[in-house]
């Protein structure tokens, strides 16, 4: 047995030291995740707690079978910064200052995700797949690969081809709110 499943057995049967352990082994990795996602220092510390809190909590629903311990943890960290990041503002209330509410940002965000769906659907599917498996399912690229059963360098050009495609695609978007945005001024 190696070391690493050791220890998540420990952590698994609430061994607290092993909680110990695997906070020095991976909260680093898991803070630069964190950090990059959120840019707020003392956000990135809550939720880094809040994530090895969760960790902790659900050990026992890790299974060894369906992936690396990182990985798991990995996308515990990345829920935890994504729901931080689309809570509402708590700082100023927009329900009582909805006269001064900005009425193109609704329909703006409405049509950017409708558009957004709408270009990745128009993608080859290969590269929606690609685009699905690292960005919208958190795997890694060498986790997406596999998956997907092609050489890590093909799947890498496929995010290049796809990125590529959806930000071509995107400046015509933007171009389309801008003037819809004017229309409504």
């Amino acid at each position: 047995m190696s070391d690493d499943k050791a220890l998540i057995l420990k952590l698994k049967s609430k061994d607290e030291t092993a909680l110990s352990l695997v906070y020095d082994k991976y909260s680093a990795a898991l803070y630069g995740v964190i950090i990059r996602m959120c840019k707020d220092e003392d956000a990135a510390k809550n939720l880094l707690q809040d994530t090895f809190m969760t960790i902790w909590e659900k050990s026992d629903r890790y299974d060894f079978e369906k992936g690396r311990f990182y990985t798991w943890a990995y996308r515990i960290a990345k829920n935890k910064t994504l729901n931080f990041l689309r809570k509402p503002n708590h700082l100023i209330q927009i329900e009582d200052l909805s006269v001064y509410k900005d009425r193109t940002e609704d329909v703006t965000r409405n049509i950017d995700d409708l558009k957004l769906k709408g270009t990745i659907k128009r993608l080859e599917p290969h590269h929606q797949k690609a685009i699905e498996l690292v960005y919208f399912n958190g795997l890694t690229h060498r986790e997406a690969h596999e998956e997907m059963n092609v050489p890590l360098g093909t799947f890498k050009s496929y995010i290049r081809q796809a990125l590529k495609q959806l930000q071509e695609s995107y400046v015509t978007v933007i171009a389309f709110l801008m003037i819809l945005i004017e229309g409504i001024r």
